[in-house]
């Protein structure tokens, strides 16, 4: 990598009122959803030595890829509200038709050492997800 060039894909807290605004990039869309999930998770706990417990299955129907992009997130804070599951690790795939196939290692929350204010939702204000000229970028807002 030539210096000052950023790597092919990540993720990072901006500084945002009141809330949380993460920014995703990757050289695919399903990637890119993967970097948004590790870059929500990482605002809030430090997972570091929280084993996996469970694998979560969730198939995204198609859908305009920030609307999948939303889906995806909102199911990892469904999630940890609903039965304390905390995501761990993202294995996202294209499903036919435009859709997305996700698995979600998780492991119990309750393991981890939290970080910063736990997410309430996503806010669709300001969500940018599409291709640019790196790959796939995305920026969204998290209500915490």
């Amino acid at each position: 990598m030539e210096a000052g060039q950023a790597p092919a894909r990540g993720h990072r807290g901006v500084p945002h009122t009141a809330d949380l605004r993460i920014e995703a990039w990757a050289p695919t869309r399903e990637d890119c959803v993967g970097e948004a999930v590790a870059g929500l998770v990482e605002s809030f706990a430090d997972v570091s030595g929280v084993p996996p417990s469970r694998e979560i299955r969730v198939d995204v129907p198609p859908a305009p890829d920030a609307d999948l992009l939303v889906a995806v997130l909102d199911e990892v804070i469904y999630r940890l509200d609903a039965d304390g599951s905390l995501v761990l690790g993202t294995e996202i795939t294209a499903a036919p038709g435009g859709g997305l196939s996700t698995r979600l290692a998780a492991g119990d929350a309750g393991a981890a050492t939290g970080v910063g204010a736990v997410p309430k939702a996503v806010s669709l204000h300001d969500l940018r997800f599409g291709r640019d000229a790196r790959g796939w970028s995305c920026a969204v807002t998290i209500d915490v």
